[in-house]
């Protein structure tokens, strides 16, 4: 490690003896070894109004790495969201989007989700198809474009849009078996879940994954210790799978827990 050099500071204060003790100002970086025990450092801030602000930071502990199994990546039910200025417009581009994916057989149902969500410019009127297969999702988008109604297809026109905010529950939103889907279905939050495990490790005894899929020997939720650290990570790798599809928050809120 580094500690870094004292800043402001022209010539150490002349009301201080520094021949006495160990303590000296920095004057350049210096190099700080392992000792066997916790780094420990003060940092202090001090105001021109008079407040002054001091923490102490320790070094976090060692965590070895959890191995997650990869995810795969279900291509369905998908949503696909298209939208234009006016129903012309937004028929004309739900047309526009059949005949690009029909002739790319190559794109798969999920990636095309994801491009309409994150890459397109949303206008007021908006079409959402959704279906299992790609055969499904051109069909039903040719009903969009059509201007006919039928199954998995929804219009609408939007209104001035708002802004996003991410509500995080407290205790009793836990239910047996969730997480399982997304765990198998989606690599950025099953990544999540296990960079919660690593952090987890040190603190608990117990898996966090083994108690998502309600592994044999696995405590339950009906343990406080155990149901609180899993709905945090379960609501903290929803926030990041949220975050990764474009859906960014204005602002963030909690009740109880969250």
């Amino acid at each position: 490690g580094v500690v870094p050099k004292t800043l402001h500071i022209d010539e150490p204060s002349k009301e201080v003896d520094w021949s006495a003790g160990e303590v000296r100002l920095l004057t350049e970086a210096a190099e700080w070894p392992e000792t066997g025990h916790p780094r420990r450092a003060a940092v202090s801030s001090f105001g021109v109004s008079g407040t002054n602000a001091h923490t102490i930071l320790e070094q976090a502990p060692e965590t070895e790495p959890v191995e997650v199994a990869d995810a795969q990546v279900a291509e369905g039910p998908v949503a696909w969201v298209v939208s234009g200025r006016s129903v012309a417009g937004l028929q004309a581009q739900a047309e526009r989007l059949r005949e690009f994916v029909a002739a790319r057989p190559e794109l798969g149902v999920s990636d095309v989700a994801l491009s309409l969500a994150t890459t397109r410019s949303p206008f007021e009127h908006r079409g959402v198809v959704t279906g299992a297969d790609r055969e499904e999702l051109l069909a039903r988008l040719g009903a969009l474009a059509a201007d006919e109604a039928a199954a998995g297809v929804t219009r609408g026109v939007a209104e001035v849009r708002g802004r996003s905010v991410f509500v995080f529950p407290g205790q009793g939103a836990q239910w047996v078996g969730m997480a399982v889907g997304l765990l198998e279905s989606s690599p950025v939050f099953a990544e999540a879940v296990g960079e919660c495990e690593s952090a987890l490790s040190a603190y608990v005894d117990w898996s966090l994954a083994e108690v998502l899929r309600g592994a044999e020997g696995a405590p339950g939720f009906d343990r406080v210790d155990v149901v609180q650290p899993v709905l945090f990570a379960v609501m903290v790798s929803l926030a990041k799978l949220w975050r990764s599809v474009g859906v960014e928050p204005d602002a963030v809120m909690g009740h109880s827990q969250g």
